[in-house]
């Protein structure tokens, strides 16, 4: 476990799976990303805020006798941290790696601390003597007690389905977030309370930035993601049920929406006029980053409706409100 001290948050990474798995400010110590998968406390495993690469969901049955794990080798590797955290200005960095053997890729992840937010730039490169598809999938997991019935979560999605769908076109129907459907009947998404259906929805997005964030009123604070679609042109979002009472939700944005083998992939091609894998040629680096960023807000804030960014700052309106709210996020 490594942690960048900032002046006002602290961030921690798992070195086993390379998890983001505590980013609380120094004024509000809740822990949005406490959430685990399973595994030994040792192990390598899904944790926090993990990485999916080089796929998101289960691998090809011949894939998985010979070893390769759901979502992919990046959660189930030991990182190595390539110094100890530093101060570079006013930010806090730190710098760290991962070789997937199955997958003949390396990633290189750059974690800086500034202020109420951090920013990461993730490079993968192809060691294959061949070009070969693959898929990155950013899989941020926020859990109790930040996450309860109460909790908002939002985002700029578009046009989604429903991962419940039938194959081979789960496409239809089409929903548009924050709707989704569960045998016909219109379902929130924004909330989650007792019922985890659909448990996976992913949606494209429009705009030239991605965000998603999530409120929780009660403890007065709120996670949010920033990003390129053009990096990531998909959200995706997760909920699980535990006893009765929310225990996960992923705000998930990546490459890719269904989360099934690539000879699905491949044979679709496109959903909503979108790829559904990239490409990467031997050697090649292909480097991608996005923003993290807490602030805290009012008990009775309602969710953010939109996020303006102008490369430096995000200024966020309150769903069906009139409040904004303004914070230095950095560049991407």
């Amino acid at each position: 476990m490594i942690t960048l001290r900032g002046e006002l948050a602290h961030l921690s990474i798992d070195l086993a799976g390379g998890g983001i798995v505590d980013f609380h400010l120094l004024s509000n110590s809740i822990n949005p990303l406490k959430w685990e998968g399973e595994g030994g406390e040792l192990e390598p495993r899904n944790r926090g805020h993990f990485l999916c690469l080089d796929r998101v969901g289960r691998p090809s049955a011949a894939e998985q006798a010979n070893g390769m794990p759901f979502h992919g080798e990046a959660a189930s590797r030991m990182w190595e941290l390539l110094g100890e955290p530093e101060q570079q200005g006013d930010a806090v960095v730190a710098e760290m790696s991962t070789h997937l053997p199955l997958a003949g890729m390396h990633v290189r992840r750059v974690v800086r601390l500034e202020g109420t937010h951090f920013s990461v730039r993730e490079e993968v490169t192809n060691n294959n003597a061949l070009g070969r598809i693959y898929n990155i999938v950013q899989h941020p997991t926020i859990g109790p007690p930040f996450l309860d019935e109460s909790t908002l979560v939002d985002a700029n999605a578009r046009k989604g389905f429903m991962l419940s769908s039938p194959m081979p076109n789960p496409e239809e129907p089409a929903v548009y977030w924050p709707q989704a459907l569960d045998a016909g009947m219109p379902v929130d998404m924004r909330r989650l309370v007792d019922d985890q259906e659909p448990a996976v929805v992913v949606y494209v997005i429009d705009d030239e930035y991605g965000w998603t964030t999530a409120t929780a009123p009660g403890h007065g604070l709120l996670l949010g993601y920033l990003w390129k679609t053009a990096e990531y042109p998909w959200f995706r979002a997760w909920r699980h049920i535990r006893n009765g009472r929310p225990f996960a939700r992923g705000l998930e944005f990546g490459t890719t929406g269904p989360g099934t083998p690539f000879g699905f992939l491949v044979e679709k091609g496109r959903i909503f006029g979108r790829t559904l894998f990239d490409y990467i040629d031997a050697g090649e680096t292909i480097s991608r980053s996005y923003i993290t960023f807490l602030v805290e807000v009012p008990s009775d804030f309602a969710g953010v409706e939109r996020i303006d960014y102008d490369g430096a700052q995000a200024e966020l309106k309150e769903w069906e409100g009139t409040r904004r709210l303004s914070l230095e996020v950095g560049g991407l």
